[in-house]
């Protein structure tokens, strides 16, 4: 079982490549960049609930 230290550890980890990712796509709207704003959401949600501090490292203009 992870501990609260590996969670954050991962999350930030996929966080900054999703975002990332999400960055390069021109189209807001399409299916896939719609996909990944969901996973964006999950893992900006599970940082937050952990305490960690977002404010300088969210990319994402919502």
């Amino acid at each position: 079982m992870p501990n609260a230290a590996e969670i954050i550890r991962d999350s930030i980890a996929e966080f900054s490549r999703v975002q990332n990712w999400m960055l390069g796509i021109e189209d807001k709207n399409s299916a896939v960049y719609l996909s990944m704003y969901d996973r964006y959401l999950e893992l900006k949600i599970t940082l937050m609930s952990l305490g960690v501090n977002l404010l300088k490292f969210d990319k994402i203009e919502e």
